[in-house]
């Protein structure tokens, strides 16, 4: 699988499986530009991009991706890239405490969703035929359905369960993209990468931390193969034309009844154009 002459932009890339992801997709060829939000970190990445593929010109945007103002800059700049081939939508976290942005927007629902959301409609119109967008969701969306009336989780804030509706909202996000986009030769697919042993989640807080933190080393698979998924959709020959699936392990598989739900899919999205400010 080649990936020469091709730009891909993937967001939270100086860890995890976005950091695994952006080197193996930079080995084939590829031009990585990413998100980071922590200068020692993204010079980091930056060099190990750079001895992966020396030949092509990485580059780093620096950014707080759970402040709608940053989506927007970030994505104008990333509008001005000759090319983009794949866009990558991975920065993610989870918060063990209730936290609200400059926005009055609850933390997760921020950085999970609406970064999603935002970057992907500010980079919609530089996507060409054959592009690609590929959203890392999570089977942490079993379980969750969301309340419409609460989306900024205002009532009984819970960490894990919040975390899961913001990956049933990327699943439902990329629903209702796919359906959107159809026809126009640019695909977009989700994904669950597996329960990975990365550093998310290790500032969560609270009893979430702990339990992660025992779970990992017994459950968890390497990020080597929780990237494979991001990987294979952004990059393999036997994907090319799929759109609008939901992906584990490079196969296509099913979501919950709640993550197949188109109506909730056009409602999340209209209101989070409301959100964004966007139309």
């Amino acid at each position: 699988m080649s990936m020469q002459g091709k730009t891909v932009i993937i967001t939270g890339a100086t860890s995890g499986i976005g950091e695994v992801a952006a080197i193996r997709l930079a080995e084939q060829g590829a031009r990585i530009v990413f998100t980071a939000r922590d200068n020692a970190r993204a010079d980091e990445t930056s060099a190990k991009l750079k001895r992966a593929n020396a030949k092509a010109d990485h580059a780093v945007h620096m950014a707080d991706l759970s402040r709608l103002s940053e989506m927007k800059r970030i994505g104008a700049e990333l509008a001005r890239e000759p090319q983009i081939d794949v866009l990558v939508n991975n920065a993610g976290a989870l918060f063990n405490k209730r936290q609200e942005t400059e926005d009055g927007l609850e933390m997760t629902f921020a950085l999970n969703h609406m970064a999603y959301f935002v970057i992907t409609n500010l980079l919609l119109g530089k996507l060409k035929t054959g592009a690609r967008i590929v959203t890392v969701a999570s089977n942490a969306h079993r379980g969750a359905q969301l309340n419409f009336d609460d989306l900024q989780s205002q009532r009984g804030y819970t960490g894990f369960p919040v975390y899961s509706k913001s990956k049933l909202c990327n699943i439902l996000f990329n629903r209702e993209l796919a359906r959107r986009i159809a026809g126009s030769g640019v695909t977009a697919n989700a994904l669950h990468p597996g329960f990975v042993a990365t550093r998310f989640g290790d500032n969560s807080g609270g009893l979430m931390r702990t339990v992660l933190k025992v779970a990992k080393p017994i459950g968890a698979i390497s990020p080597e193969d929780g990237a494979k998924t991001i990987i294979y959709l952004a990059s393999s020959p036997q994907v090319a034309g799929v759109s609008g699936e939901y992906f584990y392990e490079s196969k296509p598989t099913t979501p919950t009844a709640e993550a197949r739900n188109d109506e909730d899919a056009r409602r999340l999205w209209e209101m989070s154009e409301q959100i964004a400010g966007l139309s």
